[in-house]
């Protein structure tokens, strides 16, 4: 059964830190991409960041450039996404998702398993 669970949201001042977890089961990340993926009410949900399973080959959307990290612990069947210097458009529900394959798309129709979600909150 595949499951992804994801963690670490909260609330956080700007310019502040938060890790958020992905742990998956049912699968291994070394066959299967992963993304983290973000939707703001009222806005389409959009591609953060993305692994690839092969190589570790990631995506980084242009506005977390430089703030967000992805990393993965294979053993640990556990993808993060550290997000640093938090800003006011940020705010969101953060999910996980497998990809169908081994590579990673930033196309929502090309993941076929999500998480329920975390939700972050960037607030003075």
């Amino acid at each position: 059964q595949v499951q992804l669970v994801e963690s670490g949201g909260g609330l956080v001042q700007p310019g502040g830190s938060l890790r958020l977890s992905c742990v998956v089961s049912g699968f291994t990340l070394d066959y299967y991409a992963i993304g983290w993926f973000r939707q703001a009410p009222g806005k389409e949900r959009e591609a953060v960041s993305c692994i690839n399973a092969r190589d570790g080959t990631q995506y980084y959307a242009d506005s977390v450039k430089g703030r967000f990290t992805i990393s993965r612990d294979i053993p640990k069947n556990t993808v993060y996404l550290q997000m640093n210097n938090l800003k006011p458009e940020d705010p969101a529900v953060y999910n996980c998702a497998r990809s169908y394959g081994s590579s990673w798309t930033r196309e929502t129709w090309g993941y076929d398993f999500w998480g329920q979600g975390t939700q972050v909150t960037v607030d003075s």
